[in-house]
């Protein structure tokens, strides 16, 4: 069975997407989800590089929830620093943050997250995977944002994946 589905909620999520984004969900469509479904997750086996396995699904919650805090509040403070750019320009950087995780699937993530909040940009990671480098689009206080960033994001996903 894990041949045919290896990740059946990917299917089940593939399957439900295709039908939303094509309506109506005739006879057609519901053929090609299916085909959708089951042929991408076995195409895609390969690529993921081990299992995920979260161990502790509340810290996942609670990372979540500061992710989407830090969007809401880095859009504005990025919309801010564009709107005054004028008066005091916005002191750009590239800082460098040495990194205590190593799960694969914990620096994707984090990857994921550092690119999603709005004025960071994941630049490089060394290939040892100790240390990352960003580009922030303004920052004043370097070492409170290195503390910040390795609090909220690096050490809730070592609780997930590690």
């Amino acid at each position: 069975m894990k041949r045919i589905l290896p990740a059946p909620l990917l299917s089940l999520s593939l399957f439900a997407l295709w039908l939303v984004l094509n309506p109506p969900p005739g006879a057609g469509q519901v053929l090609i989800a299916a085909i959708v479904a089951v042929a991408l997750p076995v195409a895609a086996t390969p690529l993921r590089p081990q299992r995920v396995r979260i161990r502790r699904p509340w810290v996942l919650l609670r990372l979540i929830l500061a992710v989407g805090r830090d969007v809401i509040l880095s859009n504005w403070l990025v919309g801010r620093a564009v709107l005054r750019a004028g008066a005091r320009p916005p002191s750009a950087a590239f800082v460098r943050i040495p990194l205590e995780l190593r799960d694969v699937n914990g620096l994707a993530a984090l990857a994921v997250i550092t690119t999603g909040v709005p004025g960071t940009v994941w630049s490089e990671l060394a290939r040892d995977r100790s240390a990352v480098l960003l580009h922030l689009f303004d920052v004043d206080d370097v070492p409170a944002f290195v503390e910040h960033y390795k609090s909220c994001y690096e050490r809730p996903l070592m609780e997930i994946f590690e």
